[in-house]
Parts: structure tokens; C-alpha cells; sequence
């Protein structure tokens, strides 16, 4: 039979079973698709592949998934540090919004995000912005598999003026991507605290008649909450569970302030939660219980937020940070674990999209968006257990190969899809632009 790829490494991690590490297996690929995952010797007498790629140093693995971020903010990155949220956000990122925010803007700093996501082996994210017709269209020059998200606020951006056009805007862009095998959209209002109820209802009813999901901040922070209570009565998840706008397509974005009571409702409500680590630390915004939501059954993701509050897209490094903190926080050395960390970065990000069918794991069938990891550097030796050095040792310098839908994106650390000395020109220009 013939095929376009053939992939041998060294070890082979589909993530689909847990904690399954496989040797001397190669995976077959042919239009896109896992056709076959079997023993080395025996594919290469079943296959005749048009291209053999050969790993003898290296993991194999699922594309990672970013649950959530704001990828032209790569353009802000560094512009207001050590802040907490608000001031953060009030004092400095909205007002350079408001004078830079453009479609030029947002073009170039997705390409500049997208060419260090693909460097972090980061084959799928889910993104929040203004014109997000324009991080489209860098999600299908690069090849990047992106989430859309169609942001509302109540207030006037660039973008739109009032939450209705922001609503009417993104519907066309929503229609504009219908049938596009890589780039899906997702409802995306900003946070409770600004977006009200009747923007809020009828998004719910969009999101139900066009089957897409809701991408929203909730309980970021102590302070969101308490303001929230002070001037409602309510705590923002009660507010939203009270317009029906939580369940199986919702996406909480932080939620670093629970009490059990909601965590008992996330389950119940199939809410997925996109964790947020290194941005949460860095605002001072709190600490997700990743632990008391993975035992109560809640799929949690993992998000690098944006390049001006983290300020990295590294979700290895975001992983090992999740399942580090997770330990601290819980108060147990045993809570999440390498195998379950993986999984939160590849395949818990692929569920809460609605797209675990898709991608997120190596599995016969599903679409071949997978990275290689070169395990041979110093700090990845020796490798007694290959998933404990991907979360706890590599770096995403050791990524060597990056695929989506059996597209190379990068080779052999060249990115193949991006000109990568333009983007960095072009990220020059807007630091002289805003710096002055």
C-alpha cells in the first residue's frame, strides 16, 4: 500500500491509552490521516511511503493544544510587567489597544505568535482577539489548526462599536470559515464584568443554533469576584449559570477562585477549564485547584494567555508549570502527574474545543497533527521514563518536527510555512511604532 509519510522514532507516545509509551512501532500516514500504527519491520513491508521519516533520538507525540490565548498580543509583550490584572489592563494594555489595534496589527502579531507556537510545538490554538478574520487568514497561510474566537465586549474597540456589531460581526466571520477543515470559531465574550446579560443571551442562542462553543474569563481573580458580588449580589458563575450559558461547549478561561459547590457544577454542567498557569503567577491572579476539578471529573485544558502576560506561548512549559503547581497547591506530590499533564496539554484541549474525535492523540483515524521531541540533549538524559522527561526536562528547543493534517510546519527546526526574518521585521516596526 502506498502512503505519503511514514514516521519511525525512537518511542511513540499516542496518549490514547494513558501512560502508553511504545518502542520499535512506526505510524503510518497517508492524506492527512493516522492510517496504521504498527510494529517498525512489519510497516515497512506493508507501506511503500513516498517520504520515510526517521527518529532515532526522538518521542513522538500529539500536537500540543493551547486552550487560550490572545495571539497578536505577541506585539504587547513586555510592554507593562509586574502589574496586577486591572491595572494591567486599564492602565496600559487597553489604551495601547486603542491606539494600535488594527488589521495590520493583528495579522502580524498572529504570524508572530504562530512562528513561536509552531517552534513550541503548539499544532492547535484557541484564540481570542479582535478581527479575527485576520488571525484566519494567518491560520491558513501557516497551516496552524486555530479556534476563532468571536469576540464581544460592551464597549467600542477597533473592531466594533457596540455589542450588537460585535455579535453581527463575528456571525460573518463565522460564515466566511464554514467547511474549513483547520480554522473553527467560538464564541468569545471577554469576561463577565464586561459583557451584560442581553449580549450574553443571545450568544447562548447563537452558540445553540450554530453549534459552536462559548470561550469566556470567569473568576480570574479575587477581586473580579468580591466586585461582582458588591454590586449583583451574585458571583459571576452563578450570573452565568442563572442565562444558561454554562455546558459541554462552554469553556472557562482561569477559574482560579471556586468554591466546591461550583466545582461540583462544572462537572455537572460538562464544563471544560482552560488553565492558565504561568499568567495566573505572574498577575498574582490565584491558583486554579486543577487537582479538586480533575477528581471531581472536569476537563481541564491548558492556555499559555497571551504573550504581553506570561510572556512566553511555551505550553511545554506551561505543562510542566500545571503540573507543578497543581502538586503545591494540592499539597500532594502525586497530583497530576506526567501521564495526566500530557493529557491536559493535547488531548484535555482537543475535548474542550469538541474536537477529541479529530486530534489531541496518535490514534488510527484521527488527523496527523503530531510533534517530535530529540530526547539525546543532556538535560533529557538519561530517559528511564520518556513521559516523565517530556513534562519535567524537555525544552521546546528540543521540538524538531512539527505536522498538521500530515503537513510539515516545521523540519527539522525550520519553519517551512512562515518567513520567519519578515515576521521578525515586521515585529521591529511595531516596537518602534508603540515604543513611540
Amino acid at each position: 500500500m502506498q502512503i505519503d509519510l511514514l514516521v519511525v522514532p525512537r518511542w511513540l507516545v499516542p496518549v490514547e491509552p494513558a501512560g502508553v509509551v511504545l518502542e520499535q512501532q512506526a505510524m503510518a500516514v497517508d492524506d492527512g490521516r493516522i492510517v496504521a500504527i504498527l510494529p517498525a519491520d512489519e510497516a515497512r513491508r506493508s507501506f511503500q511511503a513516498r517520504e520515510i521519516l526517521e527518529l532515532p533520538r526522538h518521542a513522538v507525540m500529539p500536537g500540543l493544544v493551547n486552550a487560550h490565548a490572545h495571539s497578536a498580543m505577541s506585539l504587547l509583550r513586555g510592554i507593562a510587567d509586574d502589574l496586577p490584572l486591572m491595572d494591567w489592563l486599564q492602565g496600559h494594555i487597553w489604551p495601547a489597544e486603542g491606539t494600535h489595534v488594527s488589521p495590520a496589527f493583528c495579522e502580524d502579531g498572529v504570524r508572530l505568535a504562530a512562528a513561536e507556537m509552531i517552534r513550541g510545538g503548539t499544532t492547535c490554538v484557541n484564540d481570542m482577539y479582535f478581527f479575527p478574520n485576520a488571525s484566519a487568514k494567518v491560520a491558513q497561510e501557516t497551516g496552524l489548526r486555530m479556534s476563532v474566537g468571536l469576540v464581544v465586549l460592551d464597549f467600542p474597540s477597533a473592531w466594533a462599536q457596540s455589542a450588537d456589531e460585535y455579535i453581527h460581526k463575528g456571525l460573518e466571520v463565522h460564515d466566511a470559515l464554514k467547511g474549513n477543515p483547520l480554522v473553527r470559531t467560538v464564541f468569545a465574550p471577554h469576561a463577565p464584568y464586561t459583557v451584560s446579560d442581553a449580549p450574553l443571551r443571545r450568544i447562548r442562542q447563537y452558540a445553540n443554533e450554530l453549534g459552536i462553543g462559548i470561550h469566556m474569563h470567569v473568576h480570574e481573580t479575587a477581586f473580579e469576584v468580591a466586585d461582582a458580588l458588591a454590586k449583583t449580589g451574585k458571583r459571576p458563575w452563578q450570573r452565568l449559570k442563572e442565562l444558561d450559558l454554562l455546558g459541554p461547549d462552554f469553556i472557562a478561561v482561569h477559574m482560579t477562585q471556586l468554591t466546591d459547590a461550583e466545582i461540583a457544577e462544572a462537572a455537572q454542567f460538562g464544563v471544560s477549564v482552560a488553565h492558565c498557569p504561568e499568567s495566573n503567577l505572574k498577575l498574582a491572579s490565584g491558583f486554579a485547584p486543577v487537582h479538586k476539578l480533575l477528581q471531581a471529573g472536569v476537563n481541564v485544558a491548558i492556555g499559555t494567555d497571551g504573550a504581553a502576560s506570561n510572556n512566553d506561548l511555551d505550553l511545554l512549559a506551561e505543562t510542566r508549570s500545571a503540573a507543578l503547581i497543581a502538586k503545591a497547591v494540592a499539597g500532594d506530590a502525586q497530583a497530576l502527574p506526567a501521564t495526566q499533564a500530557l493529557h491536559l496539554a493535547t488531548l484535555g484541549g482537543a475535548r474542550a474545543l469538541g474536537l477529541e474525535s479529530e486530534f489531541g492523540s496518535l490514534v488510527k483515524g484521527k488527523s496527523a497533527d503530531f510533534i517530535a521531541v530529540d530526547l539525546s540533549a543532556a538535560n533529557t538524559q538519561p530517559t528511564y521514563n520518556v513521559l516523565s522527561a517530556l513534562v519535567y526536562a524537555a525544552g521546546r528547543e528540543q521540538i524538531s518536527d512539527v505536522f498538521v493534517a500530515g503537513r510539515a510546519l516545521m523540519r527539522e527546526r525550520r519553519l517551512t510555512a512562515l518567513d520567519e526574518a519578515a515576521v521578525l521585521a515586521r515585529a521591529q516596526e511595531w516596537q518602534q511604532r508603540i515604543r513611540a
